[in-house]
């Protein structure tokens, strides 16, 4: 990893179990706030996606996408998701979400081009959220006042 960079100074301030737990703290945190200011509810993110569904997004149209065959579905293939963009909306429909309220997901994914530095990964453990506006709300004023 060229791009990583450790400072030669630097040393954790917490364990191995005391980071799992702050890590743990963080993430039950945002997403309890994220979910009230926002109204979204949480749901699950699929970790892969049927291939050529439509559903999995290319995020730049050069990835690479981690698949494989599914044994007992006739040799039909699965990509393991990199972006919830078009997912996202499908689900607020499923979900039968009203206007002003919307979804959020813990989102697992692996992309194998990633440039990996200090800030990114093969691994991807992102939240991602989306929600239900009226056509007078698509607006920055709506959205910085939200």
């Amino acid at each position: 990893m060229k791009n990583l960079i450790i400072p030669g100074h630097y040393k954790n301030l917490l364990d191995v179990n005391e980071t799992e737990k702050a890590i743990q703290l963080v993430k039950d945190t945002f997403q309890q706030n994220l979910a009230a200011e926002l109204r979204l509810r949480r749901i699950t993110a699929p970790l892969f996606v049927l291939k050529g569904m439509g559903i999995n997004d290319d995020l730049n149209g050069v990835e690479r996408k981690v698949s494989f065959p599914i044994t007992d579905m006739a040799g039909a293939e699965a990509e393991v998701v990199n972006s919830l963009a078009k997912w996202k909306r499908l689900a607020l429909a499923e979900h039968k979400i009203m206007e002003g309220y919307g979804i959020y997901t813990d989102m697992n994914a692996i992309r194998p081009e990633e440039v990996l530095d200090n800030i990114h990964s093969l691994y991807v453990d992102q939240w991602d959220w989306e929600r239900v506006m009226s056509a007078g709300d698509r607006n920055l004023d709506f959205c910085n006042s939200s």
